[in-house]
Protein backbone atom coordinates (compact mmCIF):
# COMPACT_ATOMS: atom_id res chain seq x y z
CA UNK A 1 0.00 0.00 0.00
CA UNK A 2 1.34 3.79 -1.26
CA UNK A 3 -0.14 6.77 0.37
CA UNK A 4 1.08 10.07 -1.88
CA UNK A 5 0.99 13.19 -0.15
CA UNK A 6 3.49 15.53 2.42
CA UNK A 7 3.49 15.43 5.80
CA UNK A 8 1.99 19.13 6.32
CA UNK A 9 -1.28 18.20 4.23
CA UNK A 10 -4.08 17.74 7.12
CA UNK A 11 -5.87 16.17 3.78
CA UNK A 12 -3.02 13.64 4.01
CA UNK A 13 -2.88 13.17 7.30
CA UNK A 14 -5.94 12.12 7.64
CA UNK A 15 -5.46 9.02 5.67
CA UNK A 16 -2.29 8.28 7.48
CA UNK A 17 -3.89 8.78 10.88
CA UNK A 18 -6.68 5.77 9.41
CA UNK A 19 -3.65 3.94 8.16
CA UNK A 20 -2.21 3.75 11.50
CA UNK A 21 -5.28 3.21 13.88
CA UNK A 22 -6.02 0.52 11.55
CA UNK A 23 -2.44 -0.62 11.65
CA UNK A 24 -2.11 -0.78 7.87
CA UNK A 25 1.24 -0.90 7.02
CA UNK A 26 2.10 1.29 3.77
CA UNK A 27 4.96 3.35 2.17
CA UNK A 28 4.19 7.10 2.21
CA UNK A 29 5.82 8.91 -1.19
CA UNK A 30 6.10 12.40 -0.95
CA UNK A 31 5.23 14.48 -3.56
CA UNK A 32 7.11 17.91 -4.02
CA UNK A 33 4.07 19.76 -4.67
CA UNK A 34 6.89 23.16 -5.02
CA UNK A 35 8.07 21.71 -7.93
CA UNK A 36 4.63 21.17 -9.50
CA UNK A 37 4.75 17.74 -9.21
CA UNK A 38 1.17 17.36 -8.40
CA UNK A 39 -0.12 18.75 -11.23
CA UNK A 40 2.81 16.81 -13.76
CA UNK A 41 2.90 13.53 -15.19
CA UNK A 42 2.89 10.61 -13.52
CA UNK A 43 1.14 11.80 -10.95
CA UNK A 44 -1.91 12.96 -12.76
CA UNK A 45 -1.77 9.45 -13.90
CA UNK A 46 -2.65 8.88 -9.83
CA UNK A 47 -5.55 11.83 -9.40
CA UNK A 48 -6.14 13.79 -13.05
CA UNK A 49 -7.45 16.41 -10.44
CA UNK A 50 -3.49 17.22 -9.92
CA UNK A 51 -4.30 16.54 -5.69
CA UNK A 52 -3.14 14.82 -2.91
CA UNK A 53 -3.36 12.52 -1.22
CA UNK A 54 -3.71 9.52 -3.16
CA UNK A 55 -3.88 5.59 -1.70
CA UNK A 56 -2.55 2.87 -3.82
CA UNK A 57 -3.97 -0.90 -2.82
CA UNK A 58 -3.01 -2.90 -4.89
CA UNK A 59 -5.09 -2.61 -8.30
CA UNK A 60 -6.84 0.00 -6.79
CA UNK A 61 -6.13 3.66 -6.83
CA UNK A 62 -8.47 6.20 -5.16
CA UNK A 63 -7.91 10.22 -4.10
CA UNK A 64 -10.00 12.47 -1.86
CA UNK A 65 -8.78 11.93 1.62
CA UNK A 66 -12.52 11.23 2.81
CA UNK A 67 -13.11 9.05 0.28
CA UNK A 68 -9.65 6.74 1.38
CA UNK A 69 -11.27 6.85 4.63
CA UNK A 70 -14.52 5.66 3.25
CA UNK A 71 -12.59 2.64 1.40
CA UNK A 72 -10.36 1.85 3.91
CA UNK A 73 -13.30 1.67 6.87
CA UNK A 74 -15.39 -0.53 4.37
CA UNK A 75 -12.59 -2.63 3.15
CA UNK A 76 -10.50 -3.24 6.58
CA UNK A 77 -12.46 -2.70 9.21
CA UNK A 78 -14.97 -5.58 9.77
CA UNK A 79 -16.56 -4.75 12.96
CA UNK A 80 -18.30 -1.58 11.33
CA UNK A 81 -16.97 0.43 14.18
CA UNK A 82 -15.61 3.13 11.81
CA UNK A 83 -18.33 3.45 9.47
CA UNK A 84 -21.24 1.91 10.91
CA UNK A 85 -24.16 0.37 9.24
CA UNK A 86 -27.08 1.51 10.97
CA UNK A 87 -28.56 4.21 8.36
CA UNK A 88 -28.83 7.33 10.98
CA UNK A 89 -25.24 6.47 12.78
CA UNK A 90 -23.87 5.87 8.93
CA UNK A 91 -25.89 9.52 7.94
CA UNK A 92 -24.41 11.29 10.94
CA UNK A 93 -21.20 10.16 9.89
CA UNK A 94 -21.54 11.51 6.08
CA UNK A 95 -22.81 15.18 7.75
CA UNK A 96 -19.38 15.01 9.36
CA UNK A 97 -17.61 14.38 6.41
CA UNK A 98 -19.39 16.72 4.57
CA UNK A 99 -18.48 19.21 7.12
CA UNK A 100 -14.77 18.43 6.43
CA UNK A 101 -15.01 19.09 2.65
CA UNK A 102 -17.01 21.91 3.23
CA UNK A 103 -16.61 24.09 6.79
CA UNK A 104 -13.55 22.42 7.91
CA UNK A 105 -12.07 23.20 4.72
CA UNK A 106 -13.18 26.71 3.93
CA UNK A 107 -12.29 27.58 7.68
CA UNK A 108 -9.41 26.30 9.77
CA UNK A 109 -7.89 24.67 6.99
CA UNK A 110 -7.82 27.82 4.67
CA UNK A 111 -6.70 30.01 7.69
CA UNK A 112 -3.84 27.91 8.13
CA UNK A 113 -3.06 27.97 4.48
CA UNK A 114 -2.66 31.32 4.90
CA UNK A 115 -0.12 31.58 7.54
CA UNK A 116 1.77 28.22 6.96
CA UNK A 117 1.60 28.44 2.77
CA UNK A 118 1.18 31.86 2.36
CA UNK A 119 -1.90 30.80 -0.06
CA UNK A 120 -3.77 33.55 -1.37
CA UNK A 121 -7.08 33.41 0.68
CA UNK A 122 -9.21 35.80 2.92
CA UNK A 123 -8.03 35.11 6.42
CA UNK A 124 -10.78 36.95 8.11
CA UNK A 125 -13.43 35.09 6.51
CA UNK A 126 -11.70 31.46 7.28
CA UNK A 127 -11.57 32.91 10.59
CA UNK A 128 -14.41 33.44 10.89
CA UNK A 129 -16.31 30.25 9.61
CA UNK A 130 -13.95 28.25 11.75
CA UNK A 131 -15.21 30.36 14.83
CA UNK A 132 -18.59 29.40 13.80
CA UNK A 133 -17.99 25.98 13.09
CA UNK A 134 -16.30 24.92 16.62
CA UNK A 135 -19.43 26.88 18.10
CA UNK A 136 -21.26 24.50 16.91
CA UNK A 137 -18.83 21.52 17.24
CA UNK A 138 -18.37 23.08 20.98
CA UNK A 139 -21.99 22.35 21.56
CA UNK A 140 -22.33 18.74 19.69
CA UNK A 141 -19.60 17.24 21.54
CA UNK A 142 -21.41 18.36 25.11
CA UNK A 143 -21.45 15.76 27.31
CA UNK A 144 -19.93 13.19 24.09
CA UNK A 145 -16.93 12.17 23.70
CA UNK A 146 -17.32 11.06 19.96
CA UNK A 147 -18.80 12.95 17.56
CA UNK A 148 -20.95 10.37 16.27
CA UNK A 149 -22.09 7.70 18.63
CA UNK A 150 -20.46 5.91 21.55
CA UNK A 151 -17.16 4.81 19.57
CA UNK A 152 -14.74 6.95 17.44
CA UNK A 153 -15.48 7.01 13.69
CA UNK A 154 -14.16 8.36 10.58
CA UNK A 155 -15.87 11.57 11.29
CA UNK A 156 -13.56 11.83 14.16
CA UNK A 157 -10.68 11.08 11.76
CA UNK A 158 -11.59 12.83 9.19
CA UNK A 159 -12.60 16.39 11.37
CA UNK A 160 -9.15 15.80 13.79
CA UNK A 161 -6.03 17.31 11.48
CA UNK A 162 -7.18 20.87 10.82
CA UNK A 163 -9.02 21.49 14.14
CA UNK A 164 -6.24 20.52 16.02
CA UNK A 165 -3.77 22.61 14.05
CA UNK A 166 -6.18 25.93 14.22
CA UNK A 167 -3.91 27.70 16.33
CA UNK A 168 -1.41 27.74 13.23
CA UNK A 169 -4.08 29.70 11.55
CA UNK A 170 -4.69 32.03 14.45
CA UNK A 171 -7.42 30.21 15.39
CA UNK A 172 -7.59 29.50 19.14
CA UNK A 173 -9.13 26.64 21.16
CA UNK A 174 -8.74 28.18 24.47
CA UNK A 175 -12.88 28.48 24.41
CA UNK A 176 -13.87 25.08 23.31
CA UNK A 177 -13.00 22.91 26.32
CA UNK A 178 -15.21 20.23 24.57
CA UNK A 179 -13.01 20.45 21.81
CA UNK A 180 -10.12 20.27 23.30
CA UNK A 181 -11.40 17.14 24.87
CA UNK A 182 -12.04 15.48 22.03
CA UNK A 183 -8.84 16.22 20.51
CA UNK A 184 -7.12 14.45 23.26
CA UNK A 185 -9.72 11.43 22.96
CA UNK A 186 -8.50 10.89 19.31
CA UNK A 187 -4.85 11.43 20.13
CA UNK A 188 -5.19 8.56 22.84
CA UNK A 189 -6.20 6.20 20.04
CA UNK A 190 -4.29 3.29 19.44
CA UNK A 191 -1.89 3.54 16.70
CA UNK A 192 -2.46 7.35 16.47
CA UNK A 193 0.16 9.23 14.33
CA UNK A 194 0.70 12.83 14.83
CA UNK A 195 0.61 15.61 11.67
CA UNK A 196 3.98 17.84 12.10
CA UNK A 197 3.43 21.07 13.54
CA UNK A 198 4.99 24.26 12.57
CA UNK A 199 5.77 28.07 13.93
CA UNK A 200 3.06 29.75 12.65
CA UNK A 201 -0.14 31.08 14.05
CA UNK A 202 -1.00 31.93 17.73
CA UNK A 203 1.83 31.97 20.21
CA UNK A 204 1.46 28.98 22.99
CA UNK A 205 0.22 30.85 25.45
CA UNK A 206 -2.74 32.11 22.89
CA UNK A 207 -3.57 29.05 22.23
Amino acid sequence: MKLYGIPLSGHTHRAQLFLGVLNLPHEFVSVNLGAGEHKQQPFLSLNAFGEIPVLQDGDVTLADSNAILVYLASKYDDTGRWLPRDPLASANVQRWLSAAAGKIAYGPAAARLVTVFNAPRDHEVAKDIAARLFDVMEQELQGRRWLVGEHASIADIAGYSYVAHAPEGGVSLKPYPNIRAWLDNVRALPGFVAMPATKAGLAPEEV
